[in-house]
């Protein structure tokens, strides 16, 4: 009998640890980018946050919180095999984070102003086009910066 309980409990135990919450991969996050015209603090055309670490799997929702906005991936600065980005005009946008890398993102009307965010997802596997990419002189001190991140 004691054989019996034993294996009774043995299972029990697997089953427990099946539906706890440390069993198989965490759940993949919802991160939020607002797309502003400024942010009250002398910065204008802007993601905000403009740099974000994600895990794959996350998504990023680029949300118009001014009119005027969109979001849309960087073909320069995009992992290899990625799933395209492109949202439009004064709507929300949701990128699904489908690969490890760096995810370059602009504004289309608002590039040439400088309006440039980064997503850096798990290990940045297409970090050479860092230096490769080269952004419209307005945008080139925020890349800068976002590059200085990326980098870490």
């Amino acid at each position: 009998m004691p054989s019996r309980l034993a294996a009774i409990a043995a299972i029990a135990a697997v089953a427990l640890f099946a539906v706890s919450p440390f069993a198989g991969p965490a759940s993949a996050e919802e991160h939020v980018v607002k797309m502003l015209n400024n942010n009250g603090k002398g910065k204008f055309m802007l993601f905000e946050p403009e740099f974000i670490k994600v895990n794959v799997g996350d998504t990023v929702k680029f949300v118009p919180t001014n009119k005027g906005h969109n979001a849309e991936m960087i073909p320069g600065l995009w992992p290899e095999g990625a799933a395209e980005f492109k949202g439009d005009l004064n709507e929300e946008a949701v990128l699904t984070i489908d690969k490890p890398g760096i995810y370059g993102i602009k504004c289309l009307p608002h590039y040439p102003m400088g309006m440039i965010g980064m997503v850096v997802a798990g290990e940045p596997t297409n970090k050479s086009q860092l230096d490769s990419y080269k952004p419209v002189a307005t945008a080139e001190k925020r890349y800068e910066a976002l590059k200085a991140q990326a980098g870490q």
